[in-house]
Parts: C-alpha cells; sequence; structure tokens
C-alpha cells in the first residue's frame, strides 16, 4: 500500500531494492540447501585443489631477486635519464663518480671505519692501510683460478690502473709523515675539497665523516675525524661467469670484515655489498617463518576457545577451528596458483595470510551467528540454508568489495610492482577465500548441524544422555555432558543466547553504552580521536627509505644508521649531463652555467678549465681556440687528465666539436638527506626545460626516489575512489540508502584515523603501510556493514532498542573476529624487522579504530541521527488497532464467545 505523500519514483526505488535483496537471499538459500545436500562434495572438491596447488607451491617456489624493480617506481623519468646518460657516459665506467649511499650500481664492496668517541681516525691511518692492503690481497677461487681484487676492480682509461677512492691517497701521505717523523699537521686535509699529492683538487665528502675543522680557518682544514668511508667498485661485463666471481668476492669481503673486527678493536668495521639490501630484504621472511606458524596457534585459540558455550550439544569450539583452517587452506591454494603462474616470493607477501584471516574468519563467525539465528525446531539442512540466506547476501557484498579496491592496486596504474604483485595476490587470495567458505566450511557447518540435530556431543561426538541419567550422575559428568536444559527457563526461546560474549554484550554492554550519561563522554572521546588524526594527516612524509622493509638487525640497516650518522653533510654526487652542442666559450653560456651550480659544490672540468685559463693568461674567447687550449693543453696536464672521461669530442673535417659533457654537483644536506635531495631534484629539472642548456641530472637513488610519494598514494586513491564509487552507485539499490551513507561515514573516519595516528606512531608512506591503507578501507566495511545494514532495517520503536539489536545479532561476530584478528599479530612484535614493525603498527590501528567505532562510536551516534524510527511506530501501532477492530467485531456478531476470545 502506497504512503500517502510519497513520491512514485520512491515507491519503485523501494520494490527495486526489495526485489534485488529478496532475489539474492534466494540464491544464498538455494546456495545453502546444495551445500547441505551435497556436503561431502563441497567438501572434497576444495580439499584437492589445496593438495593439488600446494604440492605445485613447494617445487615451484623462487624467491624475487631484483629489488629496484620490486620497490622502485616501475615508470619513472629517472629511468629514462638513466638510459641517455648511460648512452653518453657508460654508468658502469662513471659509477665511481657517481656516488649513491646504498643504491650504487653493479658489484661493489664498502666498508665505514669508525673510531672511538674522541678519537682521531686519520690517526690511525697505519690501521687502516693494513685493512686496505687485506681487502687488496684478499683472493676468490673460481675453477681453479684464484682472483684478486685487482683481477676484478673498475680500471681508469688513463693507466689502466685499479679506481680508487681518493681517501686512500690521503691516508698514504699521513702514514708517510708518521713515518718521516713529521707532525700530521705538514700534511693538510681539507674537507670537502682537498689537493692531492698529484696537484688534483679531490671531493671527500662521502669519504670522510664527523670532521671537526680547525677554528677560524679560511681553508676548511680537518682538525680531526671520526668515520671514514672507502668504495672497492668491480667491474661487469654482463657474463654470469664475472657475476658469479664478483659475488664470491662480495661474501669473501664481508668475511673479512667481520674477522678484521675480531683483530682491531680500536676500530668498528660496517660493511656492505650490492647483494646486501637484497638479503636482508628476505631475510625478514626467514626471521618470521616461526612467528606467523605462533600467530595461527593464537588465532586457533581465540576461535576455537570464542566458539565454545558450557552447552555441550550447541557449542561449537571444532567450528571455530575448522573456519581457521578453511582460510589457512585457501591461502595455501592461492600461493599455488601465484608460484604456478611463475609469480617470485618477497618478503611484502608476509602480510597477506594476515589480511586474508582478517576477512576469511569474518565470514567464518557471521555463519556461526547466523547458524545460532535458525530456530531449534527446523531440520538441519534447513537451518544452514537460513543461515546462508542471512549471512552470505552482506558477506558476497563485502568480498565484492575486497576484489574490486584490490583489483584496482593491482591496476596498470599501480606504479610500485611491489604493491601490484600483492594486490594481484590477495585478489586470488580473496576469491578463494569466498569459494572455501561457502564450500569447505559450508560442508562442516553441516556435519556439525547434524551432530546437533542428533543430540551428539560436540567435543566428543558421543550420544548426550537423558536429563534423568545425568541426575545419577556426579558433578562433574553433568558439567561435561549437560546440554543446557537446566539453564534455559520457560521464557527463553533462544538456548543460544547462553553464549558468554552474547550474555555480556545482552545484559551488560548494551545497556551501558546507551545509558544517557555515557554518550557525552563518546562525543568527547570522538572529538579526541578526531583530533589526532587530523594532526597525523597533516604530518604525512612519504620518505622512500628502503630500510623500512629490511630486518631491523641486519647489517645493511647497521651501515645506513653510521652512513645516516657521519656522512649526511652532502647529498649523493649528481650527475649533470650537457647532451647538446654547447657554446662554452660564450660568456652568457659561463655565466648560466655559474647560476646553475650556483649554491653547489661543484666537480667541473668547467670551471677547473676557466680557472686553468685566467692563471695561466690565456685568451681562447672563440670555438677553435676554446677547444684547441683544452685538449692540447688543459688535459694533458696530470692535474687535469681524468676530466678526459667528462667530454665528448667529434671530428667534422679538421673541426673539433663538444657534443656532450657531463659536471657533478654535490648539495649540503642536513640530517633529513632524502627529502632534500628531492627538493633540488625538483628544482633542479625544471630548469632543465626553462634555460637554453639543455641538460639531464641523474644518481643511482634518484631511479628509488622519483615521484614516490605519489607512486605508493595512488593505489590507496584509486582503491578509495573505486569503493565510493560502488557504494554510491549501489546507493538505492541495496537495503537501505542511509545505510550506505552511514556506511561510507564510518569508513571515511576509520581511514583518516588510522592514516592520522600511524603517522604520529612514525610510519612512513611505503608500500607496506599502503597496503595495509587499502585494507582498512575493506576491513571497516567489512564490520560496520552488517552492523548499520541490521540498524536501518530494525523495526522497534527507538533507535536505542535498534541498536541494541543490532550488537546482540551482529556484536558477537564482530567481537570474536576482530579479537582473533588483533590477538593473532602478537607475534609480529617479536620479528626483528622494520618491515613486520610496520604491518603490525598498521593493523594493530585497523583493528582498533574499527572496533571502536563498531561498538563506540556508532553506537551512539545511531541514537542521535536518522534513520528515524517512528513510522516503524506508527506502523504497529495502526496493526494493533486494526486487531482489536476485528475483535470487537467477532464479539459483538459472536456473544456467546467473548469469554473464548
Amino acid at each position: 500500500m502506497r504512503r500517502p505523500g510519497a513520491p512514485a519514483s520512491w515507491i519503485w526505488w523501494r520494490m527495486l531494492r526489495q526485489v534485488l535483496r529478496r532475489g539474492l537471499q534466494s540464491f544464498c538459500h538455494r546456495l545453502g540447501l546444495c551445500v547441505s545436500r551435497h556436503p561431502v562434495f563441497f567438501l572434497t572438491v576444495p580439499a584437492v585443489l589445496t593438495i593439488t596447488f600446494g604440492l605445485s607451491a613447494l617445487n615451484r617456489f623462487q624467491p624475487e631477486g631484483d629489488l629496484e624493480r620490486l620497490v622502485a617506481p616501475s615508470h619513472s623519468l629517472a629511468k629514462i635519464e638513466r638510459s641517455l646518460a648511460s648512452s653518453l657516459f657508460p654508468l658502469d665506467e662513471s659509477k665511481s663518480q657517481l656516488y649513491s649511499d646504498l643504491h650504487t650500481p653493479g658489484r661493489y664492496g664498502r666498508v665505514i671505519l669508525l673510531s672511538p668517541p674522541g678519537d682521531n681516525i686519520l690517526l690511525q691511518a697505519e690501521g687502516i692501510l693494513q685493512t686496505h692492503r687485506a681487502v687488496l690481497e684478499m683472493k676468490v677461487n673460481h675453477k681453479g683460478y684464484n682472483y684478486t681484487f685487482s683481477h676484478l676492480c673498475v680500471l681508469k682509461n688513463q693507466d689502466k690502473k685499479c679506481v680508487l677512492d681518493d681517501i686512500i691517497s690521503v691516508l698514504e701521505d699521513l702514514r708517510q709523515a708518521a713515518v718521516s717523523n713529521k707532525t700530521t699537521a705538514r700534511v693538510q686535509v681539507r674537507y670537502p675539497n682537498t689537493k692531492l699529492k698529484d696537484g688534483r683538487n679531490s671531493f671527500i665528502g662521502h669519504q670522510l665523516g664527523g670532521v671537526v675543522e680547525v677554528p677560524n680557518s679560511k681553508d676548511q682544514r680537518v682538525k680531526s675525524a671520526r668515520a671514514i668511508q672507502i668504495t672497492y667498485y668491480l667491474q661487469t661485463y654482463g657474463s654470469a661467469t664475472q657475476d658469479l666471481i664478483g659475488e664470491k668476492w662480495e661474501n669473501e669481503f664481508c668475511k673479512l670484515m667481520k674477522k678484521l673486527q675480531e683483530e682491531h678493536q680500536d676500530l668498528q668495521l660496517y660493511s656492505l655489498a650490492s647483494f646486501s639490501l637484497w638479503r636482508d630484504f628476505h631475510k625478514t621472511s626467514i626471521l618470521a617463518r616461526s612467528k606467523v606458524l605462533v600467530s595461527l596457534v593464537l588465532i586457533l585459540t581465540t576461535a576455537t576457545l570464542s566458539s565454545s558455550m558450557k552447552d555441550c550439544l550447541r557449542s561449537k569450539p571444532f567450528l571455530g577451528l575448522l573456519g581457521v583452517l578453511t582460510v589457512c587452506i585457501s591461502i595455501i591454494t592461492a600461493a599455488g596458483i601465484f608460484f604456478i603462474t611463475d609469480g617470485k616470493y618477497n618478503s611484502t607477501l608476509l602480510g597477506i595470510p594476515f589480511f586474508a584471516m582478517g576477512h576469511g574468519t569474518k565470514g567464518v563467525f557471521e555463519l556461526l551467528s547466523g547458524w545460532r539465528r535458525t530456530r531449534e525446531n527446523l531440520p538441519f539442512k534447513d537451518r544452514v540454508a537460513d543461515a546462508y540466506s542471512d549471512v552470505m547476501v552482506t558477506y558476497t557484498m563485502t568480498s565484492s568489495l575486497y576484489f574490486i579496491t584490490f583489483g584496482m592496486g593491482a591496476s596498470p596504474f599501480t606504479n610500485i610492482e611491489a604493491v601490484k604483485v600483492f594486490c594481484q595476490n590477495m585478489c586470488v587470495s580473496i576469491l578463494l577465500n569466498y569459494f572455501y567458505i561457502f564450500s569447505f566450511f559450508g560442508s562442516c557447518l553441516v556435519f556439525a548441524g547434524q551432530l546437533e540435530q542428533n543430540r551428539y556431543h560436540s567435543i566428543f561426538c558421543c550420544k548426550i544422555p537423558s536429563a534423568e541419567y545425568l541426575d545419577r550422575k556426579p558433578v562433574w559428568f553433568q558439567t561435561v555432558m549437560s546440554d543446557g536444559h537446566q539453564q534455559t527457563s520457560h521464557h527463553e526461546t533462544n538456548p543460544y543466547q547462553h553464549h558468554f560474549i552474547q550474555h555480556f554484550l545482552r545484559e551488560h554492554y548494551n545497556e551501558w553504552i546507551t545509558n544517557i550519561y555515557v554518550k557525552p563522554f563518546v562525543v568527547i572521546l570522538y572529538l579526541i580521536y578526531a583530533s589526532f588524526s587530523f594532526m597525523g594527516c597533516l604530518q604525512i612524509s612519504d620518505r622512500a627509505n628502503i630500510i623500512n622493509l629490511l630486518a631491523s638487525d641486519s647489517p645493511s640497516v647497521s651501515y645506513a644508521m653510521v652512513q645516516q650518522k657521519y656522512f649526511s653533510n652532502y647529498s649523493p654526487v649528481i650527475g649533470f649531463y650537457i647532451y647538446e652542442p654547447l657554446e662554452y666559450w660564450n660568456s652568457s653560456v659561463q655565466e648560466d652555467l655559474r647560476r646553475l651550480c650556483s649554491g653547489f659544490t661543484a666537480v667541473s672540468w668547467v670551471e677547473q678549465y676557466y680557472q686553468f685559463l685566467k692563471v695561466s693568461n690565456i685568451s681562447a674567447n672563440n670555438k677553435s681556440d676554446f677547444i684547441s687550449v683544452l685538449q692540447s693543453s688543459f688535459l694533458k696536464k696530470p692535474e687535469f687528465q681524468h676530466f678526459r672521461n667528462d667530454i665528448i669530442f667529434s671530428k667534422a673535417g679538421d673541426e673539433n666539436n663538444i657534443i656532450a659533457s657531463r659536471l657533478y654537483l654535490v648539495a649540503r644536506t642536513s640530517r633529513d638527506k632524502q627529502k632534500e635531495v628531492i627538493e633540488v631534484l625538483e628544482k633542479l629539472r625544471p630548469l632543465s626545460l626553462s634555460k637554453s642548456i639543455r641538460f639531464i641530472v641523474f644518481n643511482p637513488s634518484f631511479v628509488f626516489m622519483d615521484h614516490y610519494g605519489l607512486s605508493v598514494t595512488v593505489p590507496v586513491l584509486i582503491a578509495g575512489f573505486g569503493v565510493l564509487l560502488v557504494l554510491i552507485l549501489t546507493f538505492f539499490l541495496v537495503i537501505h540508502p542511509l545505510g550506505n551513507f552511514w556506511l561510507i561515514l564510518s569508513v571515511t573516519s576509520i581511514e583518516l584515523g588510522v592514516l592520522g595516528l600511524m603517522t604520529l606512531w612514525n610510519v612512513d608512506m611505503d608500500c607496506i603501510s599502503i597496503l595495509c591503507l587499502i585494507y582498512t578501507l575493506n576491513f571497516a566495511i567489512d564490520h560496520c556493514a552488517p552492523l548499520l545494514y541490521t540498524f536501518v532495517l530494525a523495526t522497534e520503536h527507538t533507535r536505542t532498542q535498534c541498536i541494541k539489536s543490532s550488537l546482540q545479532e551482529h556484536g558477537t561476530a564482530i567481537l570474536q573476529n576482530v579479537t582473533s584478528f588483533l590477538i593473532g599479530l602478537v607475534p609480529l612484535l617479536f620479528v626483528p624487522s622494520n618491515l613486520t614493525f610496520t604491518l603490525f603498527k598498521c593493523l594493530l590501528l585497523t583493528g582498533g579504530c574499527t572496533l571502536l567505532h563498531c561498538f563506540v562510536i556508532l553506537p551512539v551516534f545511531l541514537t542521535f541521527f536518522p534513520p528515524s524510527k517512528k513510522h516503524h511506530k506508527k506502523k504497529k501501532r495502526a496493526k494493533r488497532k486494526e486487531r482489536e477492530e476485528i475483535e470487537c467485531i467477532e464479539i459483538q456478531e459472536n456473544p456467546d464467545h467473548v469469554t473464548t476470545v
């Protein structure tokens, strides 16, 4: 019957919603009947799939070996710049000039030697040189041949000697001065540029750390230093044999550094090799194996205990246990599919079991709650079908949203390969999770229901004796074998209300949270929560620090910490590549170059050449003179010969041209080096388009930094937009428009809360935290949707009664799932890895904020705001009045039956 004043379009929308809802419920009811009629089939098929794909996962397991491909943005300008720079000046030959903190390309070995506090490491030149000689003399055997550093090193073009850091020459001078009984003051070391014995000016800002300069020194003379960093670069020809020998050399290098550390107690040695980052990235998975098993045991225990009751007939401990195992075998199957499709494992995938468990166990506990809400006098097959009809509609919707959001994260718009691979695996896991819940776990529910209908013990699977038989037995036997007949009073129609969580919510919590005196404190609590969330959102950092993905006690992290402390004064060396012919002799061009290099410490052939011309009083104002003096005089001097590698000449007839050249720029930085380097990069790139000089800038670390913040935030924005779009499009097609409206508000509040609080907890926006934020969207929907939709459909007289009914219906499942989820996170605290720390923090905030909204914020705020429940009250009054009128008519027509009526 049409309500007076209601528009026709609204009636049609309402009818469409009812048709869709009833259609979905009918489909789920039939699905439940199908599972209940063929439980062996739905139990066997998932088990066979797990065995098949699980065995293939063991045979095809392969770790990801390319860390750059995994965590660096897939499409970035830095990679294009690297290709162009390498085509002009081969990167392998110039990597010693393009210093980078952790992202040096190719094979290499690096060591930091640190003196005790208060000591001057320059006074220990002899000990450092002994370490250096030990590295040079170290041998690696391959097929009967011994290889030393001299066989594998990068060679200079001038004299074909090994490329070594200039700090070695400084230490040789200091050692000779000490041997000849001269004071070290006679060997003047300047910082960051120092003059070597051969006359060259060398930048040693990355080789000497913890520097204290002589007070009031105009030439920046060094008084003392605490750390020295030496890098040994290996040649890579692209052959597998050369790479294998280089890998062996790096392993021996790290072993040698550990051995020398034991011998030199007066120095601390920190070593790093090209494979160190990859090794310490995968070390997290090795360290977390036992902790993940402990986490599984904790979740199994929690699920088993929370599914138990005193009633031995209706208690379902094994269903809780089997529910968790159902999710586990679905994850194993998903892993098998991943490896069969040539997927490679990486440590970021460690989060998938926790993500999948949080969603899968929610379906398990909801099905258990749906079973408890069914009528006991129905056959067990009908009860299973009714539970499916009640639960699987919402679970289907939330699983679809999981698939949509992670599917968008796996789209080509995602620029981080690790995020893309994770999202692809998560999509497969969600699909299998859904299939295994309604098939494998549904079959378990059928068998458990059959045992209950036949009055078998839920644990011992034996027939429960009669009440008369139990009365003759001891108390302990009555406790173990009691089916709850003594606790059930005559007015209680649902024996499942004796479940301890449901009893606590019904008798204690619901009354307390809806108390009028509690509500103001909840509002204040939410204002505090919103304030801290907003504060954190204003402080979001998107630093692409690869250290966040490594094991915290690994050599790479220790090295990076020392490097950050003592070598953070200067940025990585930025290659400044001029890739077009330029009139270097032109005064305006010279002025443009000076302006571009201002604010940097420049290692530049142009600057040195201009100074050489000025000192030599040579005029080179035209092209021929400029190039002639450059080739015949400047580049032939020993102190300037190394600049030959920085200029590319071409000859057209008798005329020489400079077609490309390069300079090196170093920026002064503070402890927050990475942020400042990104700012420098963002300032230099636009200048390459606006200035007359065409250039590119490059350093190997730029590949990891380039637009990283945008790359990691895009998946969350896309996933959030996808969720919002789906909820808006289904605004008038689901249970109730206000249900979607409240769901959007709740999810937004939880997402912003997690984002802000994790920022205040010093969590950076890396690929792990981004994946957790995508998961937060879905986890919030998973738990808030059933509660909100039950509330908007409730027909009680007041909002307070409606929220009590919603909490009583879904609160048990929500509390069971979130508790199991949070307890399962505890072992992650004991994995010494930055990756697992980030995972723990983000997922703890996700579970905590969701629990806060479901049990504190929503139960209070829903009593203030729409939807109104007055029309339900009017409907009930109208029905009651109509029923009373019918009864009065019957009395008037049959006065003899007044008593009967």
